[in-house]
């Protein structure tokens, strides 16, 4: 066995739950195989570095063997090794800004209008940090 398609790898070391949503992840280019991006039937080798970004973080991982069927937990780390740098892991940890609108007692839901304002200011808050 000298190569395995991108996505039976990813979905063998337990990356994805299926195989079809690491084919989808992989189309969508959330996935890169040594730093440029791959098609679901790319041949995965020994040594190559693989990086899935899910939501904010870009988990990396390094092929140290192959395999076809899908594997134990306790098994994975014999055929891959998680590098992920630690600043990417930290992004999991970050805690979100909330805003609280007081209301008065007995005004009901927001509004149509009130609604809208409040997702505007709320889009200005978490979309301005990103870029």
């Amino acid at each position: 066995m000298n190569d395995i398609r991108l996505d039976k790898y990813l979905w063998a070391v337990r990356v994805f739950k299926t195989r079809s949503d690491a084919a989808d992840a992989i189309r969508t280019n959330k996935v890169t195989v040594n730093g440029s991006y791959a098609k679901p039937s790319r041949e995965v080798k020994i040594g190559d570095v693989i990086a899935v970004r899910r939501q904010q973080v870009t988990y990396s991982y390094k092929v140290l063997d192959l395999v076809t069927s899908r594997q134990g937990a306790k098994n994975v780390p014999m055929y891959c090794l998680n590098i992920t740098p630690q600043e990417e892991l930290d992004k999991l940890n970050v805690p979100r800004e909330t805003i609280f609108v007081f209301r008065e007692r007995g005004t009901g839901r927001p509004t149509k209008k009130e609604r809208r304002e409040l997702d505007t200011l709320m889009d200005d808050l978490y979309y301005d940090d990103e870029e």
